[in-house]
This record gives C-alpha cells, sequence and structure tokens, in this order.
C-alpha cells in the first residue's frame, strides 16, 4: 500500500542525495584554475619554494593575451621545431605536438627566473609537455569506479586520531611583505581576470590597492594583455571615489602613469589636470616615465592653458576707474582713484613676472686677482653656482584675484601705502581708496572667471579643496586619450 503523494514525493526528492559513506567520492576538479577534462595549456608558476598551477583553456589565453596568441599559435610551433635542438626526437618536434593525446594538443608554461643577476624579471616560457605538471601523463583519467560496500575503518584510525593534536606542522611563512607572494598574487589575478572572476586586490587602503594595481598592469603589459586588466584595474580604483581624488592630488604623476597603461578616462583626466595645473614641476620625473605620445598631450595642454592666461592677464593690466562723469581716471583728474588703479597694476606686475636673475660676479682687474678667482671657480662646489629663479606660481595669484575681498590689498596694507604721503592721508581718503580698490577687485574676479573653473571629480570647497594653489581648469576632450589616435 502506496503512501500519501507528500510523504512519496519526499523519499522520490531526497533519494539522489543519499550518502556515499565508505566509497570514493572523488570527482576531477573542472574548474578554475584546473579545468581537467577541457584544459589544454599548464602553467606552472613558482616563487620563494611556492608554487601555483593553472590547467586552462588555450582559446580563452590567446583572445587575453597576444603572448599565448603567439606561443599557441601554429606558426610559433613550426618556428620552434626548426630553431630547435638537432638531436632527439621530442626535441625536433613542436611543443605543441609533443602532447597530442584524445585528438587534442597541449601546451606547457613555467615561470623562468634567468640567472636573475640584473634584477631580471621572470617570465612564462613554453616547456616539453610530454608530462603534465599535475604527475603522470597528459590524458584525463575518468573517476574511480565507486565501490558498492563501504569499507571497513582500520583499527589505528581512531588512535590516529585521538594523537593528531600532537603533531608537528611547520609553519609555513606567509609574509604579505615576501615578493614571493606578491608574483603568485599577480600571477594568479591575471588568470582570475582572463576568466572574468574579480581579482584579489586591497579593497580597504587605497595606497596598497595602487601598489597592487601598478605591479598588475606591469604585469599585463609583458603578456600584451592591457586590454583585457586595464578595466578590471579601472573598476576596481573607481570604488575609494573620494579617497581616489585625494591620492590622485597628491601622486599626479604616478596616477597620470596608471591611468595611461589602464587605458582609465577618469583616472588619466583626473591626473592630467593636477599634471598642467603645476607644470613644470614633474617634468624630469614625467619625462623619464611616460611615451612621447602623453608628454605631446601634456605640453599641448600647458600650451593652451598659458595663452588662456596670457589673454587674462591682458585685460587685468587695461582695468581702470571712471570719473562721475565716464572718463577715465588720471592724475589731473582725480589722484586719488588713479593711485588705486596704479598699485592694483604694481601689485599684479609683481606677482606674475619671475623674480630677476642675481647679477654676476664682479670681474677683477689685476693678474692677481684673477689667478685667485680662476683657482677659487675650481675648487667650488657645483651647490656654489647660482640656480635658476623658479617659476612664478602665477596659479595661486589668480585664485586670489578670484577670491577677492582682503585675500589681497587688504586694509593694513592700503593703509601702509596711503601713508607714504602724509599729505594724501586721512580717515575719508582711506575709506574712499580701500572702496575704489574693491571696484576693481570686482571687476578683476570677473575676468578670471574662467581660469576659476573646476574640472576635476574632487570637490574644491572645503577639506577636499584645501591646499591646491594651482589652476585646475584644464578640459580634456576625447581626442585627448592618447590610446584612443
Amino acid at each position: 500500500m502506496r503512501g500519501p503523494p507528500s510523504v512519496a514525493s519526499t523519499s522520490r526528492r531526497h533519494g539522489r542525495h543519499r550518502s556515499h559513506y565508505g566509497g570514493s567520492s572523488y570527482q576531477p576538479q573542472n574548474d578554475f584554475p584546473v579545468f581537467t577534462h577541457t584544459g589544454d595549456v599548464e602553467i606552472l608558476v613558482s616563487a620563494g619554494g611556492k608554487e601555483q598551477k593553472y590547467l586552462l583553456h588555450r582559446l580563452i589565453l590567446a583572445q587575453c593575451s597576444g603572448f599565448f596568441e603567439a606561443g599557441t599559435s601554429e606558426e610559433w610551433s613550426r618556428a620552434q621545431a626548426l630553431s630547435g635542438p638537432a638531436s632527439g626526437d621530442e626535441a625536433q618536434r613542436p611543443p605543441a605536438i609533443m602532447a597530442k593525446g584524445e585528438g587534442r594538443s597541449r601546451w606547457r608554461y613555467e615561470l623562468d627566473w634567468g640567472d636573475n643577476s640584473d634584477g631580471e624579471v621572470p617570465m612564462l616560457v613554453q616547456k616539453n609537455p610530454s608530462s603534465t605538471i599535475f604527475g603522470g601523463d597528459n590524458i584525463p583519467r575518468p573517476p574511480p569506479a565507486r565501490s558498492s560496500r563501504p569499507a571497513a575503518p582500520q583499527n589505528g584510525f581512531f588512535r590516529s586520531m585521538a594523537n593528531f593534536s600532537a603533531l608537528h606542522i611547520p609553519h609555513t611563512s606567509n609574509s604579505p611583505d615576501d615578493p614571493a607572494n606578491d608574483i603568485l598574487r599577480d600571477y594568479d589575478n591575471l588568470f582570475r581576470i582572463f576568466y572574468n572572476y574579480t581579482p584579489a586586490l586591497d579593497a580597504l587602503n587605497i595606497a596598497s590597492a595602487y601598489v597592487q594595481c601598478k605591479s598588475l598592469l606591469l604585469l599585463a603589459d609583458m603578456y600584451d594583455a592591457l586590454e583585457v586588466v586595464g578595466p578590471r584595474v579601472d573598476h576596481h580604483l573607481l570604488q575609494f571615489q573620494g579617497r581616489l581624488w585625494k591620492q590622485i592630488a597628491k601622486y599626479p604623476p604616478s596616477y597620470l602613469k596608471l591611468g595611461y597603461m589602464a587605458r582609465s578616462k577618469v583616472i588619466f583626466k583626473e591626473a592630467l589636470v593636477h599634471v598642467v595645473g603645476q607644470w613644470p614641476r614633474d617634468f624630469q620625473h614625467l619625462r623619464n616615465q611616460l611615451p612621447e605620445q602623453v608628454l605631446d598631450v601634456i605640453e599641448d595642454k600647458v600650451e593652451e592653458l598659458e595663452d588662456m592666461k596670457a589673454k587674462i592677464e591682458g585685460r587685468l593690466f587695461r582695468l581702470t576707474l571712471t570719473t562721475p562723469r565716464g572718463d577715465r581716471v588720471t592724475p589731473t583728474n582725480n589722484y586719488l582713484d588713479w593711485t588705486a588703479v596704479s598699485l592694483f597694476r604694481q601689485w599684479l606686475a609683481e606677482n606674475t613676472t619671475p623674480s630677476p636673475s642675481p647679477p654676476p660676479p664682479p670681474s677683477s682687474t689685476s693678474n692677481n686677482n684673477t689667478t685667485n678667482n680662476n683657482s677659487n671657480l675650481a675648487n667650488a662646489s657645483p651647490r656654489s653656482a647660482p640656480l635658476p629663479a623658479p617659476p612664478a606660481n602665477t596659479g595661486r595669484i589668480y585664485r586670489l584675484i578670484g577670491q577677492g575681498g582682503p585675500s589681497y590689498l587688504g586694509h593694513d596694507e592700503l593703509k601702509r601705502f596711503l601713508k607714504l604721503r602724509p599729505e594724501d592721508y586721512s580717515r575719508d581718503n582711506l575709506r574712499r581708496f580701500e572702496r575704489r580698490m574693491e571696484e576693481l577687485k570686482g571687476l578683476a574676479r570677473e575676468h578670471v572667471k574662467p581660469l576659476m573653473r573646476n574640472t576635476l571629480e574632487m570637490e574644491m570647497g572645503g577639506k577636499e579643496g584645501g591646499g591646491i594653489g594651482y589652476l585646475t581648469c584644464t578640459k580634456v576632450g576625447e581626442r585627448d586619450f592618447p590610446w584612443e589616435e
């Protein structure tokens, strides 16, 4: 007699998940990083006594990396066969042909450190795949047959488990500062990205995330895989948002290079605006780190910014005040207002013009003095030579003009100026002088508005934008990204 339908269906449903205690439940792995049934490219990465083994697919590796696309092609295999050693039957055959099994070819790569005498970067090299790195031959074996009866436990099993705590397990160093860990992590992240897995990158500390992303991008560049790895690095760093903008403001040259390698428009644009605003402060560092096409973009943007500053500077020097009748103030029709205009122009010229170079040392007239001077110059250190004057920080001056008010030419400074001529100083004249100077500052503030624009993702107001004394108005369009050419 059959039970209720619910009981019968429950029995049938749970029958598929019955226990196999005592039998073998071994199933060969066919998932990342070891695709036992379908993988055809064996990769062994060893560093610092540690190893990571992969069995991946040639199709995916070739799609993501130009290195693997060339290394597993038929043309490369023929070239290797022709250039290989003349002795030995296996050595004369292409690596991909030596490992044919079940109608499938196999490739094998191992991380080669070379002699490592001059700091050479290790790289994967193709090896003879006659024996797989996972032991035995490279033909996948079927899983062992399941036993119909559970095996009896051994006599010493429970005694062994009781004494398990007394075993001494050697400790393996997993220090995060170990360079071997960095290499293993980078290769693992590289292959994880190839298979659309999330890379293991620091999501809390942005400084650590930058180091890991930079190392990963350098590795991807070695294997011609920046187009695949770059977007994942970009996505990971953009999650930091405000913290990322602050880091870029601190280290714009480093993030400019990272943004270029990752093909990140947001990071590259943010860093480029900082670099152009501070130019040429980081020129020596950037010249040795970036390709010529990126330097060309920087120089073009610097030239555009200088042209804009020159036009606005000319307008500022032409600012003037007018009399009630609409005439320009002159020393004859309104001496006090003309003095205010003259003081503003003098302040502008003094702060936007580089400091003059120091005069050369006087030449000696006597032979004795000439001899002494020559000996002193020969013994002088390079530091004693006069250094060229640094470029004027005009960005800070234009920001002061954009703020207006007491940020420059304030009450005390105007008072001291009027007191230079005691006959012109009075409380009424001081109030009028301050009022007319405020009119000039208002006109100047309108002229510098194009320079006050902020094209950064970082907000300039409050603590986030505090301390930036250069211009951040550089516009970066789609045509300015070097990789779009």
